[in-house]
């Protein structure tokens, strides 16, 4: 009778445990949400919502990067500073019109991605060492480009930061076909299953023909690309470019969304729908503390802490 109980004990508990990995971002969400309907004053408005939509966007561009990177069994901690560089250079370029300030901030936001993955795929350097390495010079290189903030007045860009589509920020619908991008390119690609089997083993990978340095590459050119898009946008909204601290803590933020999202640190797998969830959850946690007026030091306390209740929710799980 106690082994019955035991055994019914330990599967309910890996049961809940499930749940909280598989389910636990969209209830966080819910919860989040109906506490601030019922307390926090002015939350249900439309120009609310837009605030908040366009607040997370920037986020759930650089998670989505993030999700690839995690998905590989690595990370990718200069998302950050590919924001700020990306924000120097289209302001230094804007004089030859958005378009090509745009593609220059993307094409460098692409070849910081080179630069990890060629350290990770061909030196061997661990990611986290890698993406470290060029997290400090990447921010190093956009305080050299533009040391100090510039208001950045074009009317292309402005119309980016602050247009919508039948009341929709176009800052919201490119991060919407972002991440439908990404999903189809996961789920629907030969380099989706590829960069699954990757995470999951490499040395598996290499032994069924993978091209496991190519995938390591191509996945940071797309973490790096996605994060000067990221810092393009976040630019137009502000108005501004301030590489000192545009992007600011950007990795934290974007590995959290992807871990509470269900994608595990030990790779293998990549979850698109909770990761758009939990840049979510990131954003009404912070939007919950500052209305609540609790100081912004908060944010990062709360964001630690889910952080580590979803890594040992995976951790649980990855036991069973």
């Amino acid at each position: 009778m106690t082994e019955l109980t035991l055994a019914r004990g330990t599967l309910d508990r890996a049961r809940m445990l499930r749940l909280l990995q598989e389910y636990g971002v969209y209830s966080g969400v819910l919860v989040l949400l109906l506490f601030n309907f019922a307390f926090t004053p002015h939350f249900v408005s439309a120009e609310n919502f837009r605030t908040q939509a366009v607040q997370v966007a920037p986020v759930l561009i650089v998670a989505l990067g993030m999700a690839l990177a995690i998905g590989t069994e690595g990370v990718d901690l200069s998302v950050g500073s590919v924001m700020a560089l990306a924000t120097s250079l289209l302001s230094l370029y804007l004089g030859y019109g958005p378009w090509i300030a745009t593609l220059t901030a993307v094409i460098a936001g692409a070849a910081v991605g080179v630069a990890n993955g060629a350290l990770i795929a061909f030196v061997g350097v661990q990611p986290i060492v890698a993406t470290l390495a060029l997290m400090v010079a990447g921010r190093g290189l956009a305080l050299v480009l533009l040391p100090q903030l510039k208001d950045v007045r074009d009317p292309g860009l402005a119309a980016l930061g602050s247009g919508d589509v039948l009341g929709v920020p176009y800052l919201v619908l490119i991060a919407a076909a972002l991440a439908m991008l990404v999903a189809v390119v996961m789920r629907r690609t030969t380099f989706g299953r590829q960069v699954l089997a990757v995470g999951d083993s490499r040395p598996a990978a290499r032994l069924a023909g993978l091209p496991v340095r190519r995938v390591l590459v191509v996945v940071h050119v797309c973490s790096g690309a996605l994060a000067a898009i990221a810092g393009v946008l976040a630019t137009a909204r502000l108005a501004a470019s301030d590489p000192t601290s545009l992007g600011t803590l950007m990795e934290l933020s974007a590995i959290t969304a992807v871990v509470v999202g269900g994608t595990p640190l030990s790779g293998g797998r990549v979850r698109i729908g909770g990761t758009v969830a939990g840049a979510v959850l990131i954003q009404l946690l912070t939007t919950t503390l500052i209305k609540h007026d609790l100081p912004p030091s908060w944010t990062q306390i709360a964001q630690a802490v889910v952080i580590v209740l979803a890594v040992y929710a995976a951790r649980e799980r990855g036991r069973r």
